[in-house]
C-alpha cells in the first residue's frame, strides 16, 4: 500500500466531522421560526431536532457492524451521498410532517459518519498519531455545535431556512468528492461478515468494568456541553447581564478557543498517560462548571466558559482511545455504542438543564450539573491504571476490529 498521507487524512476527518454534525445543530435557531411558520408551540417544532437525534442513536448502533462487512469508508461515502440528498429534500419541503420524516432520515444518514470515522481512526493510524488523530475528529463535533448554529443563522436571516439545507445539500457534495478522492480505504474490508454478530457481543461489552466506566463517562460528557451552554444562554439573557442574541452567539463562538486544545489531547496522552489527562480533562471541566454561576463579571465568565471547553475537549479524544482499547477484538462495536451513549447524553442534556434551573438559582443550577459531571470524573478515577490499559491495547488487532 501506498504511503499514508496521516495529516491529510486527519483534516478531511476532521472537516467532515465539522460539516455532518452541524446538521444536528442548524434546526436550533429555526425553532422559532417554525413555531410561527407552521402554527405550532415551540415544544412541538423541537421535534425537528428530537426526530434527528432519534435517527442518528439507531444508525451509530447498526453502522459500524455494517462497516466491518461492507468498510468503513465505503459506508461513509454511501452514507454521504444519502446526507446529501436528504438534506436538498428538507431545502425544498414546505410541510412540517415531512421535514420530521426527513429529519429523522438526514439524522440516520449522519450517523453513518461518526461512529465509523472514529473506528476508521483506530485502525487506520498508527498509536502514536491515533489520539491526536480523534482529538482532531472530537474538535470537529464539537466545533459543529458552535458552526451549525452560526452557519444556520447566517443563511435564514440573509435568504431563508430552506437555504440552510440547500447550502448543506452542496457542502456534502463537495465532502463526498473529497473523502472518495483523497481518503484511503482500508486494506480488507471483511465481506464474509456476519452483520448481527457485532450486535451480539454488545451484552458482553457491559460485562467490563472499565467499559462500563467509559461508557458513564461518555454520557456525561456532551450532556454537561449542552448542559452549560443551555444554562448559560439563558443566564446571559437574564436580569444579571442581558445579553442580545448576538452577543450570545459571540460567547459562543470564543468557547471556540477552548477547543483548540483538544489535538493536544495525543501528545499530552503520549508524556502523561490516558488515564490521566482524561482525569485531568473532567476535573477541569467540573471545577469550571461549578464556577460559572458563582461569577458577575462577564469577562471572567466567558473565559471560564472557555476553560470548561477546554477541559471537555481534552476528554472526549482520550475516552475515545480507551474505548478503542479496552474494546479489543469488539472494539468497532464498543465504539459505536460509545458513539449511541455519547449522543444520547445530548438529547437528555436540554431536558436536564431545563428541570434543574426550576430547581432554584442559576448558582445552584451550575452546581448541580457540576455533580453531574462529577460522576464521569469518579468513573475516570475507577478505571484501571493506564499500563494495563495499554498493555492491553499492545495486542494485534483482532481482523474483527
Amino acid at each position: 500500500m501506498s504511503q499514508r498521507n496521516y495529516s491529510l487524512m486527519t483534516a478531511i476527518l476532521c472537516w467532515s466531522g465539522i460539516v455532518v454534525m452541524s446538521s444536528l445543530y442548524v434546526t436550533i435557531p429555526l425553532m422559532t421560526l417554525f413555531a410561527d411558520l407552521f402554527s405550532i408551540t415551540l415544544t412541538q417544532a423541537a421535534a425537528v431536532g428530537s426526530a434527528f437525534s432519534v435517527g442518528f442513536a439507531i444508525g451509530c448502533l447498526i453502522y459500524g457492524p455494517l462497516s466491518e462487512k461492507y468498510g468503513r469508508k465505503n459506508v461513509i461515502v454511501i452514507g454521504m451521498i444519502a446526507l446529501a440528498l436528504f438534506s436538498l429534500l428538507l431545502g425544498s419541503a414546505n410541510d412540517f410532517v415531512w421535514i420530521i420524516v426527513l429529519r429523522g432520515l438526514q439524522g440516520a444518514a449522519a450517523a453513518t459518519f461518526s461512529p465509523v470515522a472514529l473506528a476508521y481512526a483506530v485502525e487506520m493510524f498508527p498509536a502514536a498519531k491515533r489520539v491526536t488523530a480523534i482529538g482532531f475528529i472530537s474538535t470537529g463535533f464539537l466545533a459543529a455545535g458552535i458552526i451549525g448554529q452560526v452557519l444556520s443563522t447566517v443563511m435564514s436571516q440573509q435568504y431563508s431556512w430552506h437555504a440552510v439545507f440547500y447550502m448543506l445539500a452542496a457542502i456534502y457534495f463537495v465532502t463526498l468528492f473529497v473523502v472518495m478522492r483523497w481518503l484511503p480505504k482500508e486494506e480488507s474490508p471483511l465481506a464474509t461478515v456476519n452483520i448481527w454478530e457485532p450486535i451480539k457481543r454488545i451484552p458482553s461489552l457491559f460485562k467490563q468494568k472499565n467499559i462500563v466506566l467509559s461508557y458513564i463517562i461518555a454520557l456525561v460528557l456532551l450532556m454537561s456541553f449542552v448542559n452549560m451552554y443551555t444554562v448559560l444562554s439563558s443566564y446571559l439573557a437574564g436580569s444579571d447581564f442581558g445579553l442580545s442574541n448576538k452577543e450570545m452567539l459571540l460567547v459562543r463562538t470564543i468557547g471556540v478557543v477552548g477547543m483548540l486544545i483538544s489535538p493536544l489531547a495525543g501528545g499530552l496522552a503520549k508524556r502523561f498517560g490516558l488515564r490521566t489527562v482524561l482525569r485531568f480533562g473532567l476535573g477541569l471541566a467540573v471545577v469550571s462548571m461549578a464556577s460559572l454561576g458563582m461569577i458577575s463579571n462577564l469577562a471572567l465568565l466567558i473565559g471560564t466558559s472557555v476553560l470548561f471547553v477546554a477541559g471537555i475537549a481534552l476528554s472526549v479524544p482520550s475516552v475515545i482511545s480507551l474505548v478503542g482499547q479496552l474494546g479489543g477484538k469488539s472494539r468497532g462495536i464498543a465504539v459505536s455504542v460509545y458513539t449511541f451513549i455519547l449522543f444520547s447524553g445530548t438529547s437528555l442534556g436540554p431536558i436536564l438543564s431545563i428541570r434543574l434551573m426550576n430547581v432554584g438559582s442559576y448558582e445552584l443550577t451550575f452546581v448541580l450539573l457540576a455533580i453531574v459531571l462529577g460522576i464521569g470524573l469518579l468513573a475516570a478515577c475507577l478505571i484501571r491504571s493506564d499500563s494495563a490499559v495499554e498493555s492491553s491495547s499492545t495486542k494485534p488487532p483482532s481482523p474483527l476490529a
